[in-house]
């Protein structure tokens, strides 16, 4: 059985050292357009992510369980060696781009992950901020349970995305050789991903590669400065409120649904989308941008691939 080091553990001191250096070069060399740091903000994204490992604990009992009985199941097995390693690095990602693709156009997945874009700031502490609800996250991962990959290994190799994760949360670093730029996400590419104006909804998922987002049509490149946060921003540095305002928000839309089919759709739909017209009550977060279709139409187009349609000006993030 595998036994792997635990890569997040083993990286929190370079997380915090790169964390100083980082907040020392703003007190160096200001940048007044960058977003910059937030004491509050900072603590907030802290908070979330020691939050996220302590939940985390509670979620593996279920997800080792289900791996368990997979791994037990399939007949497959891929050792854990120096050349398998960064095959299954490359699985593990192309797995991860569907799993982050889909927490942002499925509402009821967008609710665990709008807590990682709920900060206007765009900085190293923003990578910290983790949700406390990642259970809808591992289900993803199953094919390469059933494929031969431990439960360990499969661990190991979304612990080693995370941490790559980390160095791309920042303004201090600009756009890289193209041969970079074009293979894996930077700074510059998460920058977008993060930015909350129209052209840069839903964009940019990949995780240590680019690639995906080039060949599936999700990509595109910084031209403009981003505008970070939500399309309307939650206003709260409460990590309670943070990690669940978006599971409130869907059970006041449930409980306003008039069908079982409203209430599908509030779940199962993009989270900037109403399926029928009836009151929402809910903040609306970055989603898919809205396309206007005839009364009683539950056609809508790609989440992705959809012509952006302007925000009203309550929803633009300041």
């Amino acid at each position: 059985m595998p036994n792997p080091p635990d890569v997040v553990l083993w990286s929190i001191p370079a997380f915090v050292l790169l964390t100083a250096v980082e907040l020392v070069s703003y007190r160096l060399r200001p940048d007044e357009e960058a977003a910059g740091y937030d004491i509050r903000d900072a603590a907030t994204s802290v908070g979330m992510g020691i939050g996220s490992m302590v939940f985390d604990l509670l979620w593996k009992i279920p997800i080792v369980a289900v791996y368990t009985v997979v791994y037990e199941l399939t007949p497959a097995r891929v050792p854990l060696l120096w050349w398998t390693l960064p095959l299954m690095l490359l699985v593990q990602d192309f797995l991860y781009y569907w799993s982050h693709r889909a927490h942002h156009v499925v509402r009821i997945l967008w609710a665990c992950h709008v807590v990682h874009h709920s900060s206007r700031k765009f900085n190293l502490t923003t990578a910290l901020r983790q949700p406390w609800t990642s259970l809808t996250v591992w289900p993803f991962y199953l094919p390469m349970i059933a494929l031969g990959v431990h439960p360990a290994v499969v661990a190991l190799c979304s612990s080693i995305n995370l941490v790559y994760q980390f160095w791309v949360h920042t303004e201090r670093i600009g756009k890289l050789p193209r041969p970079v730029e074009y293979l894996f996400n930077t700074p510059s590419h998460h920058r977008v991903h993060h930015a909350s104006q129209g052209g840069y909804l839903d964009r940019d998922f990949g995780g240590i590669l680019i690639v995906w987002d080039r060949l599936f049509g999700s990509f595109a490149v910084e031209d403009e400065r981003p505008v970070y946060g939500l399309t309307k921003n939650i206003d709260t540095y409460n990590p309670l409120r943070v990690a669940t305002h978006e599971y409130a928000a869907i059970a006041r839309d449930l409980r306003a649904a008039a069908s079982w089919r409203e209430r599908a759709g509030r779940l199962l739909r993009g989270p900037g989308r109403q399926p029928l017209p009836a009151p929402s009550g809910t903040s609306r977060p970055p989603g898919p941008p809205v396309v206007p279709t005839p009364p009683g139409s539950a056609g809508t187009p790609d989440p992705v691939t959809a012509p952006t349609a302007p925000e009203t000006p309550a929803g633009r993030a300041a």
